[in-house]
């Protein structure tokens, strides 16, 4: 443990922004399960409006730092390409 009172103050500042990230990410993780379950029906506005949602939270975490830009593009490329490949089937 620290014995700086500012390292103590930002051992806790860390854990907060810790926990806020586990959060989004998860959030784009159902974000993209939601898109994929969806490119297997036939609702295409529910698929294109939760796919953007997906996007929209990728985006997000690269304004706030909590995803880097590359990555965010790389999982929304994936995710486009599955749901292309889906719809072809």
């Amino acid at each position: 443990m620290a014995n700086i009172k500012s390292a103590k103050k930002r051992i806790l500042i860390a854990e907060k922004n810790r926990v806020r990230n586990v959060a989004f990410k998860t959030s784009i993780k159902t974000a993209v399960k939601k898109v994929l379950e969806l490119a297997n029906g036939e609702d295409k506005d529910a698929l294109n409006a939760s796919l953007s949602k997906a996007y929209q939270l990728c985006d997000k975490a690269v304004s706030k730092g909590i995803l880097h830009k590359n990555t965010a593009a790389r999982k929304k490329s994936r995710l486009t390409k599955a749901v292309n490949k889906l719809q072809a089937k």
